[in-house]
């Protein structure tokens, strides 16, 4: 597998995006060593959007239906992000069914100390831990051993995953989770080691795994699935002061799913990102990730950045002139709902296409409507 350093430099960040090749990545994507675009850390922190890479695959003269594959696996995300917002906190439930045969909730240990004895399954969960990134074929692995073989439920487990991952995205994760472990899908995903070894370009043998479908799906918990592990995730947020902000002009919030360098970028505001204890007590993350955070806000000059609730930061405004619908400017978010003032749209891919639908396929069908508009337009 290639190796991978995500840069934070926002000028790195662009000519990646310049550099995805639609037409291989739909050929090899599914490949631990495919031609992937590595950008999601990028698109969930909010540097860059959904939006702008698929015009910038669009402009390169591709016709929509020759990199399809390539804009819904972009759209995938959206898709989670729209069923976040009608489902609000019940992302952390069950979505469509309770998830079947599940015996425990705590962690796999085998999985958290990447000891399961499937090589290369272990191997990404070490690069895991180092790099902040999984590929999202070993993810699917990982969760259907976890939640279908260990016969665990999701949700301990995605927290888990999401706490390590800089492309870390709530809706993404969890939504995925639950389609792997049968409960946000008419059934479950299955792999077994033939599955792993073609994907991952391994040969391992006579591993728990290596039989065919007929028995995975009817297999006993295995002996090196059985212990668990109770893990908690904290998350360590730098020791700052409060900002010291202009009150006679607004200030704008950036958060760890927003690090839009190049929004309202010539306005004359004040530029806080804000990290809310309250938030990563909720969804915590590792240092790892919110050190990359940090380094992603260095693309926004003369921001500064705070330890502390936006309660905090309103306080400030006590004695100016400004009001808090006033004074406060973000970009919609589920998470970040309780912001005051102004709050600029999200760069949907498809904004036309809002609310709740009864798979990704139908809701990919009122998109490509659209795309095709957008594509005649351009």
């Amino acid at each position: 597998m290639p190796e991978i350093e995500f840069a934070t430099d926002y000028g790195l960040i662009l000519e990646r995006i310049k550099h995805v090749d639609p037409l291989l990545y739909s050929r090899t994507r599914n490949f631990i060593g495919g031609a992937v675009s590595y950008l999601s850390p990028y698109i969930s922190r909010g540097v860059i959007s959904l939006k702008q890479v698929q015009q910038e695959a669009l402009s390169k003269g591709y016709a929509p239906e020759k990199i399809e594959k390539f804009l819904q696996e972009l759209a995938w995300r959206e898709y989670y992000q729209r069923l976040w917002e009608v489902k609000k906190d019940d992302i952390w439930q069950d979505l469509k069914q309770v998830q079947p045969d599940v015996l425990h909730h705590d962690l796999v240990k085998a999985i958290v100390n990447a000891n399961t004895g499937i090589t290369t399954i272990d191997n990404q969960i070490k690069r895991l831990y180092d790099l902040g990134y999984m590929h999202n074929h070993t993810r699917m692995y990982v969760a259907s051993i976890a939640c279908n073989i260990a016969k665990t439920h999701w949700l301990k487990s995605s927290k888990w995953l999401y706490y390590h991952l800089l492309d870390g995205d709530i809706a993404s994760n969890n939504c995925s989770w639950q389609w792997v472990a049968g409960a946000f899908s008419s059934k479950k995903y299955y792999c077994n080691q033939e599955n792993i070894n073609r994907y991952t370009e391994t040969e391992q043998r006579n591993t728990f795994m290596d039989r065919p479908y007929e028995e995975i799906n009817q297999m006993q918990v295995p002996d090196e699935l059985i212990e668990r592990i109770n893990l908690p995730l904290k998350t360590v947020l730098p020791t700052t002061s409060l900002p010291i902000i202009d009150i006679t002009r607004p200030t704008i919030i950036y958060n760890s799913y927003n690090m839009d360098p190049e929004w309202r970028k010539n306005e004359n505001v004040n530029r806080i990102l804000l990290l809310e204890p309250s938030h990563f007590y909720s969804y915590p993350v590792s240092e790892k990730v919110i050190n990359f955070i940090i380094a992603l806000a260095k693309n926004i000059p003369d921001i500064q950045i705070y330890n502390g609730e936006i309660s905090a930061i309103k306080s400030l405004y006590n004695q100016s002139n400004l009001s808090l619908s006033e004074a406060f400017i973000s970009k919609e978010h589920v998470a970040f709902g309780h912001y005051p003032g102004i709050k600029d749209s999200y760069d949907w891919m498809f904004p036309e296409v809002v609310g709740e639908y009864s798979s990704f396929f139908s809701y990919w069908k009122r998109c490509s409507k659209f795309l095709q508009e957008y594509n005649l337009q351009a």
